[in-house]
């Protein structure tokens, strides 16, 4: 019964909070005050060292400052996506026309997707670092061409809104003129590749619909002179109406009709195309060309400065505590003790 009641008693004290353990707000707010004048010190430091490290960058020369500022240059364009034909469509004059040589045109493309890649691609990269001298301009030595692409991937960005259609360019960089005369080649370079490709294709449709046209004409021209020339001639006598002259007769008149059909297709087609050029949206259109920004774009010194200081603080604050720890580790024996037999032990 003796044995058990100790037990009780045990359990019972050691259910019992210790007030030794518990840390409370009075505490913490007393290690702050005692360390008050380090805690701001550090903090009014931290932020002195900041801001003259800011200032001093700013008045420096840009090849010479550390954190020089810049500048970013835009441009947008407006897509207008394709995935189908460019309306195009002629019906059983399609199969007619490449019988007679007459091509159709047809297809599209996702122009976007298409400008994402141009802007990535080798071909561009090589024209900017050509155009540019960048390897020069950057004192690339070490692998000119790999390093000299990846600077320019670096400086020139591309975001596409699906939601707007609307493509921004843009580039970064200390030298605001430079900035501008790269976004600006960078929108004439994707104007005259994406012209290269024909990728509007209610243009090209135009194109080859006129071409087709005036071919289809021409030939018009030919059978029906062609014909009168054989009728002619059978009226004169100068050929026996045999079954080879009818025959050849025939055959010239059914190309003339079938030249005819094409012919009041095509020019059908044209009319109705322009007629939707006209209300449409063209596949690929500058809205905002690049300009000389008179405001930096980065860094901000004021938000540096901001985060400097908050992290000076808190800093500060925990080391309040680790030295506020590390004396009551020294005046308390036991403390000692156990890190004097540790260091015995080892």
């Amino acid at each position: 019964m003796l044995q058990n009641e100790n037990i009780n008693s045990q359990v019972e004290d050691n259910s019992q909070p210790n007030d030794d353990d518990e840390i409370s707000l009075i505490d913490l707010f007393a290690v702050l005050w005692k360390r008050k004048w380090m805690i701001i010190g550090i903090t009014v430091a931290a932020m002195v060292a900041v801001v003259v490290y800011s200032v001093i960058s700013l008045m420096l020369p840009p090849e010479k400052s550390y954190m020089p500022n810049e500048y970013t240059v835009s441009s947008t364009m407006l897509i207008r996506e394709d995935d189908s034909s460019s309306g195009i469509n002629l019906g059983g004059a399609s199969s007619m026309a490449s019988l007679l040589g007459i091509s159709i045109p047809s297809g599209g493309s996702n122009t976007s997707s298409l400008i994402l890649y141009l802007i990535k691609s080798d071909i561009f990269l090589d024209a900017i670092v050509k155009q540019f001298d960048i390897i020069n301009k950057y004192e690339i030595e070490k692998s000119p061409i790999a390093n000299g692409r990846d600077t320019v991937r670096e400086l020139v960005t591309a975001e596409f809104d699906s939601g707007t259609g609307v493509l921004k360019l843009s580039c970064t960089s200390t030298d605001v003129q430079f900035a501008f005369d790269v976004v600006n080649f960078t929108v004439e370079w994707i104007t005259t590749k994406l012209e290269e490709l024909g990728i509007d294709n209610d243009e090209i449709s135009k194109e080859n619909l006129e071409k087709n046209l005036d071919s289809a004409w021409k030939e018009i021209q030919k059978l029906t002179y062609d014909l009168k020339k054989l009728t002619s001639e059978i009226a004169e006598g100068r050929k026996l109406r045999t079954t080879d002259t009818t025959l050849e007769q025939y055959k010239i008149e059914m190309e003339l009709e079938a030249q005819k059909t094409v012919y009041a297709q095509l020019k059908s087609q044209l009319e109705m195309l322009e007629i939707q050029m006209q209300t449409d949206t063209p596949t690929f259109q500058v809205l905002e060309y690049p300009s000389i920004p008179d405001r930096k774009s980065g860094p901000s010194r004021g938000k540096l400065c901001i985060i400097v200081s908050f992290a000076a603080f808190f800093i500060s604050v925990f080391l309040a505590f680790l030295i506020n720890a590390i004396e009551n580790i020294k005046k308390d024996p036991v403390a000692m003790a156990k890190l004097k037999g540790e260091k015995k032990s080892k």
